[in-house]
C-alpha cells in the first residue's frame, strides 16, 4: 500500500528558472543557475522513476507500506529519505535514488564516482548517506513507540537505486560488496530473489516479529505525520548585485522627503518610510518577503511595523 507520495518541488524549481530570466546575470551566474536547474530536475526525474518501480512492484502488497519523499527532524538532525518501506516481519528498506546520465564508479574502498564521459565528480557514499539517515529515524522510531518483538529496533536494509540506462562499475564482491547497488528497474527481481532464498533461521525470525496489516499502517501513518517539507532554500548571495557603496561625505545623503511613489521605489537600497539609505541585506531580506512587505523595502527599525 502507498501512504504518501513525493512533494511538490515547483517552487524550488520556478524560484531557479524566475533568477535565470534576469538579464543582468553575468555568464558565470547563468551557468550557476542553468547547472543547479539540471541537477533539481535530474534528482526530481530519478526520484518519480524509482517511485514507479517501486509502486508497481508494492501497491497491491497488504505485507508493505511504502512512503515516499520523507523528511524528517530529531533533536536538529534532519534525514531526508528518498524511498521508505516497511515489511510485516519488523523491517525497512531505506531507498537512496541517484541519476546519472552516465556511469557510476565504486572502487575497492567503496568511493563513489559519477563519470560522464571527460568530466568525473566524486559523490558522497549513498550509502553512508542512508546509514546516517537510519541513526536519525531509530531515534524517530523509539518516541513513537514503533519496535519489532523479539529486538527494539527495526532491522533496515539499505539500498541504491541508479537510473535504468546508467552503466555500473562494480569492485570485487569480495573485496567491497555492491549487491545493495542496482537499477532502478531492477529491485523487483532483486527482492523476489530475497524472498526466495530466505533460511529456515531466518524464518523463524520473520515469524516471530510478523505484525498485523493494521500494524503495518499504524506504523507508516505515525511516520508520515512527522515529515516536515523543506523549506524554500535561499538563492546564494552570488546571484544578486552587489549593494553600491555608501555615500562619501560629498554626497548628500536621501532626505526624508524622498519620493514614496511605489514604482519608484521598488528594488531601491532605501527605506520606503523614512528615506534613509538600507543595507543590501535589509532589501533582500524584504524582497525575499514580498506578500510581507508588498515588494517594497524598509529599514530594520520600519520592517517592525509589519510583523
Amino acid at each position: 500500500m502507498i501512504l504518501k507520495n513525493a512533494d511538490d518541488h515547483s517552487s524550488q524549481l520556478g524560484q531557479l528558472e524566475q533568477r535565470l530570466t534576469d538579464r543582468t546575470l553575468n555568464a558565470a551566474q547563468r551557468q550557476w543557475l542553468t547547472d543547479e536547474l539540471f541537477r533539481l530536475r535530474m534528482g526530481i526525474q530519478g526520484e518519480r522513476d524509482a517511485a514507479f518501480y517501486l509502486n508497481s512492484h508494492f501497491k497491491d502488497s497488504e505485507n508493505h507500506v511504502v512512503i515516499h519523499d520523507l523528511r524528517v527532524e530529531v533533536d536538529g538532525d534532519v534525514a531526508q529519505i528518498d524511498h521508505l518501506v516497511f515489511y510485516r516481519a519488523g523491517g525497512i528498506y531505506l531507498f537512496e535514488t541517484k541519476n546519472y546520465g552516465g556511469s557510476l564508479l565504486i572502487n575497492d574502498h567503496g568511493e563513489f564516482t559519477a563519470d560522464y564521459g571527460r568530466v568525473r565528480y566524486g559523490i558522497p557514499s549513498p550509502i553512508e548517506q542512508s546509514r546516517r539517515h537510519e541513526r536519525v529515524l531509530h531515534k524517530l522510531l523509539d518516541r513513537l513507540d514503533i519496535g519489532g518483538r523479539t529486538q527494539r529496533q527495526l532491522e533496515m536494509h539499505h539500498l541504491v537505486l541508479v537510473h535504468p540506462k546508467a552503466i555500473i562499475k562494480r569492485p570485487a564482491e569480495k573485496v567491497f560488496s555492491t549487491h545493495n547497488v542496482m537499477k532502478a528497474d531492477q529491485f523487483p527481481a532483486w527482492h523476489k530473489k530475497r524472498t526466495d532464498h530466505i533460511g529456515t533461521l531466518e524464518i523463524f525470525s520473520l515469524l516471530a516479529n510478523m505484525r498485523s496489516v493494521d500494524t503495518l499502517r499504524e506504523w507508516g501513518e505515525k511516520l508520515v505525520r512527522q515529515h516536515r517539507p523543506a523549506p524554500l532554500r535561499p538563492l546564494p548571495e552570488h546571484l544578486f548585485p552587489a549593494a553600491p557603496p555608501a555615500p562619501s561625505s560629498m554626497q548628500p545623503a536621501v532626505p526624508a522627503s524622498a519620493p514614496t511613489d511605489s514604482a519608484q521605489l521598488a528594488r531601491k537600497l532605501v527605506c520606503a518610510e523614512c528615506g534613509a539609505r538600507i543595507t543590501f541585506a535589509e532589501g533582500k531580506f524584504c524582497w525575499g518577503n514580498e506578500r510581507r512587505f508588498g515588494g517594497l523595502q524598509y529599514c530594520r527599525e520600519h520592517q517592525a511595523r509589519f510583523r
